[in-house]
């Protein structure tokens, strides 16, 4: 299950972006999905591990590593609060939470 699974589709047929489709028939956008912050108690019931952040290293890789699936790398930037690697130094440790299931109830996911 990726993070757009329960997100409503809204399939884009109107005039305004003919130029960017392309030629196809329509574009399909994703609604915003509203995530909540874990409480503290919420983090502290979350296992995690740590990991300092290396040249090369890539969230997707991570979430590969740790999930079995590189789809989740979001989940790790999002409970590091990293939208993306640019935001990360060689050397940071970052926390990865350890249960999918767990991190994604937390979620909301």
């Amino acid at each position: 299950m990726n993070r757009y699974t329960r997100a409503t589709q809204i399939r884009n047929v109107g005039s305004y972006y003919r130029e960017l489709r392309r030629g196809r028939r329509r574009i399909v956008h994703y609604d915003v999905l509203e995530m909540k912050n874990p409480t503290f108690r919420d983090r502290v019931n979350l296992k995690t591990t740590t990991h300092i952040w290396k040249y090369g290293d890539r969230l997707y890789k991570l979430a590969d590593q740790y999930y079995g699936d590189p789809e989740y790398w979001w989940v790790i930037a999002w409970y590091n609060a990293t939208p993306t690697e640019v935001a990360l130094k060689t050397g940071q440790v970052i926390r990865i939470p350890l249960s999918l299931t767990a991190v994604l109830s937390v979620l909301g996911v």
